[in-house]
């Protein structure tokens, strides 16, 4: 792990973001945003990777990341995500929803936006009553949340009200929610559910409900494969990756089982979706890699994104379907590392771009690792 980069930051890290990159940018990501939690005074951070610049004898990059520029955050940041270069979407547990701006020129940061307490339990007027934003996602300009409170928001940046409120639209909690199309949303719950929602559809009704079967574990995160968007990831409270396919069925495709404790995050790759990452409350941050030939790596940085696929036996039509839908996506290929080989406490949140990894944990302390695919 010679390749990786700590910071000892004096906060717990509940959230770590790589700031995107332009559309046709070939360097790698050089910026990336946390966010604190359990702490007095929590923060949103920006930092730069470090001295990319300096490089060792081996190749490696020198240098530890460098913070840029942090503001205070009210109550503990539960989610993250850039809305573009330059915005930052903030879920609080106050359950209130910010945007915040990245002033490159001077390093600043500066509340943009805000909508005070878009999740609340009893009513959004009284003083308290605020409910935990556990989630949100972006498609600028577009904003979803969601929240303990069963509650789906839908804003649009620079517009002071909300575009759409589903109140009821859960009646346990919501803890996570990516987008599967344009206009359609996946949320998870904490009894095991995996929802769709058509934002076009007035009726405050799921279009499909999945989920998982026996005990109703709690689901914590979710991803969609980037390219063949009928595939989705999710983890759980007791640490077991689920792969399902929406387009049949009600239940996972296929359940791996994973971490020790609770799965806190699961991104696919986003240009190399053969690859998946997940990381836990037990300390460990897992690479499942599914391309087929596990000797043969490819060189990432100029694969684009293809998909490695396989002709599938029981299909029809012999129709190929993606490596995650194998009936046994362990047999023969998969690979797994744990890329924290000595774990201590929980890693709450990662990011993967390009050939860039970044991750925070408890031990109040962010690593980036610039050569993952080395």
């Amino acid at each position: 792990m010679e390749d990786v980069c700590a910071k000892f930051v004096s906060q717990k890290i509940s959230k770590t973001r790589w700031r995107p990159l332009p559309s046709a940018a070939l360097q790698p990501p050089d910026l990336f945003a946390t966010g604190s939690w359990d702490n007095e005074d929590n923060r949103i951070s920006i930092w730069s990777v470090g001295d990319v610049g300096n490089v060792g004898l081996n190749g490696e990059y020198q240098g530890e990341p460098q913070l840029l520029c942090d503001i205070r955050h009210n109550g503990d940041v539960m989610d993250m995500q850039f809305l573009d270069q330059e915005r930052i979407v903030v879920a609080s547990s106050t359950g209130t929803v910010t945007i915040f701006r990245h002033h490159q020129n001077n390093q600043t940061l500066s509340a943009n936006q805000r909508w005070e307490k878009a999740h609340y339990h009893v009513d959004q007027d009284t003083s308290c009553g605020g409910a935990t934003c556990t989630g949100v996602i972006c498609n600028n300009p577009e904003i979803v949340t969601v929240g303990e409170d069963g509650r789906i928001n839908l804003f649009r940046a620079d517009q002071k009200n909300a575009v759409r409120s589903i109140d009821n639209a859960d009646s346990s909690t919501l803890h996570a929610v990516t987008f599967l199309r344009t206009n359609e949303i996946l949320t998870v719950n904490s009894i095991g559910q995996l929802k769709i929602w058509d934002l076009r559809q007035q009726r405050n009704e799921p279009s499909q409900i999945f989920s998982l079967t026996g005990d109703r574990v709690p689901l914590h995160c979710v991803d969609r494969h980037p390219n063949q968007q009928h595939i989705v990831a999710t983890g759980g409270q007791d640490g077991m990756l689920s792969i399902w396919d929406i387009r049949q069925g009600t239940m996972p495709v296929c359940l791996l089982n994973a971490h020790e404790a609770e799965m806190w995050e699961v991104h696919f790759h986003p240009s190399n979706p053969d690859h998946l990452f997940t990381c836990s409350e037990d300390g460990s941050l897992w690479h499942w890699d599914t391309s087929t030939d596990v000797s043969e790596k490819p060189s990432f940085l100029h694969q684009g994104g293809r998909s490695t696929t396989y002709l599938s036996h029981s299909a029809i039509n012999q129709s190929v379907v993606s490596a995650w839908l194998s009936n046994d996506p362990t047999k023969d290929r998969m690979e797994i590392t744990n890329l924290i080989p000595n774990q201590t406490l929980s890693v709450n949140s990662l990011d993967v771009l390009g050939p860039c990894l970044v991750y925070g944990t408890d031990a109040e302390a962010i690593y980036v690792n610039r050569q993952l695919f080395a």
